[in-house]
């Protein structure tokens, strides 16, 4: 019977490409578990896999939003759910993969989601706008250290879903958040991780490349298709630096450099994250062996 192999762990590490390696030795299907990935167009500055390196092997949940929507960890867990299911099904083995560590828990842990109220969710984004990111967490912070310890200060959008459902159900948000049990479905998890330096080192190569291979010609492209209006892919990193240097100088020299201090800021975060998660099982992603080491956990 297949189960699940879960791929994680920081920007960089080459969690796509080992996915795609596995699911060639498996028989298997590759699992978009990056929250960025969902987004139609939007595409060097996510790293998304190019068809042509998916080497034939089918891959979901990629390219399944429009810019000006809003993604949804709710939506992505039936969704995510829905799709592992039908492909265990079928005798194939689902390879979940992505760096988004709260959109993983939803397919893998009981992740409940309250109800929403428009009005009040904004209020708390004219707020974020009005006082700032880092204001808004310090406010989640008194209100439920808990969940502001496993909230990153850039997720603007889980901040503000945190202090929504605090303000109507009169609970933590915390309360909704799971202590990771056994994986659904029996599912193994990997992690993978590079030398701090040498992943500062990779990071800065990908955002380097991301701009001579198109990125500003790419979010330029999708402006015309509203993403100065979508809250969640607008603040993407990289797009959200973008943007900021077309309304200002245009220095995309600027633009690179702050995109890149942002991402080692944000794969230290994406480190401590999926760290404190004792079911995973943790490989150096240079290793030669790595593909025979992860199939022989997979086998075990």
């Amino acid at each position: 019977m297949p189960f699940p192999l879960v791929i994680v762990g920081p920007t960089a590490t080459g969690k796509s490409e080992l996915a795609v390696r596995l699911a060639l030795e498996l028989g298997g299907e590759v699992v978009n578990a990056d929250a960025m990935q969902l987004y139609r167009g939007m595409d060097v500055g996510t790293a998304k896999i190019p068809v042509a390196e998916r080497r034939g092997v089918p891959h979901h949940l990629l390219d399944v939003l429009d810019v000006t929507e809003t993604a949804s960890v709710a939506a992505y867990q039936s969704q995510a759910r829905a799709v592992v299911e039908d492909v265990l099904r079928r005798g194939a083995t689902p390879v979940l993969v992505g760096g988004s560590g709260l959109y993983v828990q939803a397919v893998l842990d009981d992740l409940n989601f309250p109800g929403t109220d428009p009005e009040v969710r904004a209020r708390w984004e004219q707020e974020c706008q009005t006082r700032g990111a880092a204001a808004l967490h310090e406010r989640l912070a008194e209100l439920d250290p808990p969940a502001a310890a496993k909230i990153l200060p850039s997720n603007t959008r889980r901040v503000v879903r945190a202090l929504e459902v605090i303000e109507i159900t009169g609970r933590r948000f915390s309360a909704n958040l799971p202590t990771p049990g056994p994986a659904r479905y029996g599912a193994v998890l990997v992690g993978l991780d590079r030398a701090v330096a040498e992943l500062d080192e990779r990071v800065n190569t990908r955002v380097t490349r991301m701009f001579q291979e198109g990125l500003v010609d790419e979010v330029r492209s999708l402006e015309r298709f509203g993403l100065r209006r979508g809250w969640t892919a607008s603040r993407a990193l990289g797009y959200q630096q973008v943007l900021a240097e077309l309304d200002g100088d245009g220095d995309m020299a600027i633009a690179a450099e702050l995109t890149a201090k942002l991402t080692r800021r944000f794969v230290r975060r994406q480190r401590s994250w999926f760290r404190r998660d004792s079911r995973i099982h943790w490989f150096d992603a240079g290793h030669t062996r790595l593909v025979e080491d992860v199939l022989a956990l997979s086998r075990t």
